[in-house]
């Protein structure tokens, strides 16, 4: 049994798309070491875990479209179907049970995704919407992962947080001399929560240039969220889609797209730069929350009407189900 089956269920990123190459890649998603590899068939992962006697199999490399154990040779098709053992004659049959794990996987916006419990009614193309990875109007770098020691529901919340933005990033990103955030509201639209547009005095990307910002958020998904800023005065679009891989109950790595309108001539270097500022500036924030998971009871802290995008994502994690990473609503205690 996985750690939590609703995210189990849902798709993870795990890695960029550019990042496998021809090396099997080891990755831990909720506890569980996985392996991702390529063949001529595409993206393939399996429990990194040899069935004969229990070696990595990230350690071992891909050999006729087969990955090949690094112990002692066995060889896996992509279905997870052993197909040679190098120790017993060839004319000898392979034991059925001689299989690997396998879990779906597929690539979308650049990334690779992962689902370890397979639900037969879905699409593996049943996604979200980022539509500025494929327009040609908008210009897509990849930041650079970053891992915090926190748990990932805390990791998603903060990048929901219009209002961290004028203390945490204030010198780059926001003003805590213009820190009011004006009243919003969040609705539920296809499949997904929306903000409304949030006027926000801030910069847009480091270049000191403050003005009025309007601001979108989006909960996509449980460790998926999308933000839009748009600058109304001269028609810049500032977007990101910002995903997290759940690696253990305290430790999540960042995967984030960011795009842009405008600017085309300056190096997509300074926008990966400025993204890790950012995020580095959120980190020891984000690892210093008490409780370490995310309280889904919104009677456990305090909230205002800033903090709506966030009572969304968890009043949503909490119908869904959510438990690694997130504190339940405990029940109260009868006493007779």
């Amino acid at each position: 049994m996985f750690k939590d089956p609703v995210l189990a269920s849902n798709w993870q990123p795990v890695a960029y798309s550019h990042e496998l190459t021809e090396k099997p890649m080891p990755v831990v998603l909720l506890e569980e070491r996985i392996v991702l590899f390529r063949t001529s068939k595409g993206i393939n992962v399996f429990k990194d875990l040899c069935i004969h006697r229990g070696a990595a199999l990230s350690l071992g490399k891909v050999e006729n479209d087969c990955l090949v154990c690094p112990y002692h040779g066995w060889e896996y098709e992509t279905d997870g179907k052993c197909v040679k053992i190098p120790q017993q004659p060839a004319s000898r049959a392979i034991p059925l049970k001689a299989k690997a794990v396998v879990y779906q996987a597929t690539e979308k916006y650049g990334l690779i995704w992962v689902k370890l419990i397979k639900d037969q009614s879905d699409s593996k193309d049943t996604f979200f919407e980022y539509a500025e990875f494929s327009d040609p109007s908008f210009k897509t770098v990849f930041a650079n992962p970053h891992t915090f020691n926190a748990a990932a529901p805390r990791v998603v919340e903060n990048f929901l947080d219009v209002s961290h933005l004028a203390f945490v990033h204030e010198g780059s990103l926001g003003d805590s001399n213009h820190a009011e955030i004006p009243d919003y509201k969040v609705h539920w639209k296809e499949n997904r929560y929306v903000s409304d547009e949030i006027p926000v005095y801030a910069d847009a990307d480091g270049t000191g240039n403050y003005t009025t910002l309007h601001y979108t958020f989006e909960i996509l998904a449980p460790t998926a969220a999308r933000l839009k800023k748009v600058n109304y005065e001269n028609g810049e679009i500032f977007a990101m889609l910002f995903t997290v891989l759940p690696q253990e109950e305290r430790k999540s790595t960042v995967f984030a797209l960011v795009s842009r309108n405008y600017a085309f001539d300056t190096p997509d270097q300074y926008f990966t730069d400025f993204q890790q500022l950012i995020i580095e500036q959120d980190t020891a924030i984000v690892e210093s929350q008490k409780p370490e998971e995310l309280p889904l009871d919104l009677q456990a802290e305090l909230h205002l009407i800033p903090d709506r995008v966030s009572i969304a994502y968890r009043t949503w994690l909490g119908k869904l189900g959510v438990t690694f990473g997130s504190e339940v609503k405990k029940k109260k205690e009868v006493t007779y």
